[in-house]
C-alpha cells in the first residue's frame, strides 16, 4: 500500500496489536482466470519466535482453500479504526478533507491444515479468542459431530513474510491535533478509538484547543 514514511510506525508492536484487536480480515488470492478472490474471516495471530503467523479457516465449497494451495502467496488486510476528518480542525481556511485510519497488510505464504487434530486445535484457538465459554459446549457435542463439522472446514496457517503498517491520523499536522482530539472526544465509536491511538502514540500531548 502507498506509505509515507511519516505514518509508517517503527515498533512492530503497534502492527501486532491492531491485528489482535480487529481480526476480521480480507484474504487476497489470484483466482483462476488471474482476478483477486476475496474471503473475509477471523484470523488468529500467533508468534512463533520471530516469526508471525496467522490461523484461519473457511467453508470448503470456497473455492478459495484451492487457490491457496495452487498458488500459496497471498495478501492479508485488517482495518482498524478510521473517521473522516472535516477540514475545519486546521486553523487556516485552504485545506480540504482527508479520512484517518489504521491498517495492517501482510503478505503472506499458506499451507493447508487437512487432519482433523490439527483442525480441532487450530479451531480452538479461535473460539479462544472469540467465544472461550463456548469451547465446553463444543467438546460436548461428541467427537462424530465435532469431525463432520471439520470436514465441512478447510483450515490453513498463513506465514507472514512481509508486513505493512499504516498509521494516518494526521500525526504531520501538529496545528491541527488540538481540535482533531477535541472532535474525537465527542465522536462516535470510530473517532474515540482514533483519539485513543493518539493518546497512546503521544500525538497533540501537549496540544491546547484555542481559546
Amino acid at each position: 500500500m502507498y506509505l509515507p514514511r511519516h505514518f509508517d510506525p517503527s515498533d512492530r508492536s503497534i502492527a501486532t496489536d491492531l491485528v489482535r484487536a480487529h481480526p476480521f480480515a480480507s484474504l487476497i488470492s489470484n483466482d483462476d482466470e488471474g482476478l483477486p478472490f476475496v474471503s473475509h474471516v477471523p484470523l488468529h495471530l500467533e508468534q512463533r519466535g520471530d516469526a508471525l503467523v496467522l490461523l484461519g479457516h473457511c467453508a470448503k465449497p470456497n473455492p478459495h482453500w484451492r487457490y491457496l494451495q495452487q498458488r500459496p502467496v497471498a495478501v492479508v488486510t485488517f482495518m482498524g479504526p478510521q473517521a473522516y476528518m472535516t477540514p475545519r480542525v486546521y486553523p487556516d481556511l485552504v485545506r480540504v478533507p482527508t479520512w484517518n485510519y489504521l491498517a495492517v497488510h501482510c503478505t503472506v505464504r499458506a499451507t493447508l491444515v487437512e487432519d482433523p487434530q490439527g483442525k480441532d486445535h487450530l479451531l480452538k484457538k479461535l473460539i479462544r479468542d472469540h467465544d472461550p465459554a463456548y469451547e465446553p459446549q463444543w467438546l460436548d457435542l461428541g467427537q462424530d459431530y465435532q469431525h463432520k463439522m471439520l470436514a465441512g472446514i478447510v483450515a490453513f496457517e498463513l506465514e507472514v513474510t512481509s508486513l505493512q503498517c499504516k498509521v494516518k491520523i494526521n500525526q504531520h499536522r501538529p496545528e491541527a491535533h488540538a481540535r482533531m482530539r477535541a472532535q474525537y472526544a465527542a465522536g462516535g465509536e470510530g473517532e474515540q478509538a482514533l483519539g485513543q491511538w493518539m493518546d497512546r502514540l503521544g500525538i497533540g500531548a501537549s496540544a491546547a484547543p484555542d481559546a
